[in-house]
């Protein structure tokens, strides 16, 4: 067997990428033209995706100049092992992060209306295992959303649940809308009585009846828990439903999807009973070091949340659905449409008529529209790499200060393309030149709301 080929089924990543990259770096004379190569890789892509493409990706958001300042700050060489105090840290000399820190906490607390909260999280993934961690026991039961219906690994037997030992049974589906069938559920969740049960989704169109499941549970103590790492800024915002007002013990979330923060996991929760439990899961268990200035970033960007995350959360949501009408009225079909496509900042098409997901998403790449292939209802496991959905998200555009008239403009980029057979090259001309327009982040403290 050639090296080639033993490389090839051995490495996870693509070769021909990894062989070209070697090929760049062979080339450097030292090690500061490998820095530079680095740097100008990291250039290419802010002028390319930051400057001229229209980025549709439901699990990103642009952060603000401030958030991206801290970012980069002095912080973020410094180690803050343990719990805020000088007792419960490992160094001394924190004075200063535990201060940073305590506005973090607090900042969350306010943002998301809880009386408990923990910044540490690098990413919401791991804060779903710490909620599994603290609330269950390998070999118990739970139940989560499947794949092909919205759910995410986060809360399936290749994520988290599966690595705590958990037994997953399928929470039941509406394949129409992505919502949960109830009255299946009540019949099926008594059946094999859940410790647990994991509503979230990375495909979210409408909210969850979360009360009606919780109180199913509680007939034997079960206990449920939301995973809102695409809703969490909605949340914050007052624009989606509120778990922890509905029966949820726990809210987790990614910082960098609509909360518009740094890549970053937060969770928070009201029962003063699980705080033991859930921050020893974080540490010693799941958190050291935890990174200071994506802390002191995540602090701002919950302030900025707590300032403008009303008016920018609805906004968001007025933009998907005039996104997902626009993509309809041009013959691109859409989930939800009976419902109004969306109440979150997601659109899904139903691109099979267009050769499925992936090829979709790649040909609309080259016209600088950037979105992603999604299982949707209907595709199965085999499906996983061409599926036949593509998921949209509104938060980039919106931050950028679009509002429902450029969804119909977007759409119309859409629909040449897939609709009409234009070429990609010459749609994104035109796609640049509208780009071109929409150069400043709005919805912080930098530049304020967008002009009306």
């Amino acid at each position: 067997m050639t090296e080639a080929v033993v490389s090839q089924l051995t490495e996870v990543h693509d070769t021909e990428i990894l062989t070209q990259a070697r090929a760049v770096l062979d080339a450097c004379r030292d090690g500061r033209a490998m820095q530079d190569a680095v740097v100008a890789a990291v250039r290419r892509n802010e002028q390319w995706r930051g400057e001229q493409c229209i980025n549709l990706l439901a699990p990103e958001a642009p952060t603000s100049p401030a958030v991206r300042a801290l970012l980069a700050s002095e912080v973020g060489t410094r180690a803050a092992e343990g719990h805020i105090g000088k007792v419960n840290r490992w160094f001394a000399g924190t004075k200063y992060i535990d201060e940073i820190e305590a506005l973090c906490v607090e900042l969350l607390k306010q943002a998301l209306r809880a009386r408990y909260a923990d910044h540490r999280l690098v990413a919401s993934m791991i804060g779903n295992l710490a909620v599994y961690t603290a609330l269950t026991e390998p070999g118990d039961v739970i139940m989560s959303i499947a794949q092909p219906f919205g759910g995410h690994s986060s809360n399936r037997w290749d994520g988290p649940a599966g690595v705590r030992g958990l037994k997953i049974v399928d929470v039941p589906m509406n394949p129409d809308e992505l919502v949960v069938d109830l009255d299946l559920f009540r019949k099926v969740a008594p059946l094999v009585r859940p410790k647990l049960v994991a509503v979230g989704a990375s495909m979210t169109l409408f909210p969850f009846p979360l009360r009606e499941m919780s109180e199913v549970i509680a007939e034997w103590g079960g206990k449920l828990y939301f995973d809102g790492a695409h809703q969490i800024g909605l949340i914050a915002g007052g624009q989606f439903q509120d778990p922890l007002r509905e029966g949820a013990v726990a809210l987790t979330g990614s910082a960098g999807k609509t909360f518009s923060g740094p890549q970053s996991g937060i969770i928070v929760w009201d029962d003063p009973a699980l705080t033991e439990p859930l921050t020893h899961a974080i540490f010693p268990v799941l958190a050291a070091t935890h990174q200071v200035n994506r802390v002191a970033a995540l602090a701002v960007s919950a302030a900025e949340m707590i300032e403008f995350g009303q008016a920018y959360m609805a906004q968001i949501v007025r933009n998907a659905q005039a996104l997902g009408a626009a993509l309809e009225r041009r013959g691109i079909r859409v989930l939800g449409a009976r419902k109004g496509y969306t109440r979150t900042h997601q659109v899904i098409a139903d691109v099979r008529a267009y050769g499925g997901g992936l090829d979709t998403a790649h040909l609309l790449a080259r016209a600088n529209l950037v979105t992603n292939k999604n299982l949707i209802p209907g595709d199965s496991a085999a499906d996983w790499d061409r599926p036949g959905g593509l998921r949209l998200g509104t938060i980039e555009v919106t931050r950028y200060g679009m509002r429902e008239p450029e969804m119909d403009v977007i759409a119309d980029f859409m629909g040449r393309i897939l609709v009409e057979g234009q070429s990609p090259a010459t749609v994104m001309e035109d796609v640049v030149d509208f780009r071109q327009g929409y150069q400043t982040l709005y919805y912080n403290f930098d530049h304020g709301l967008p002009p009306q």
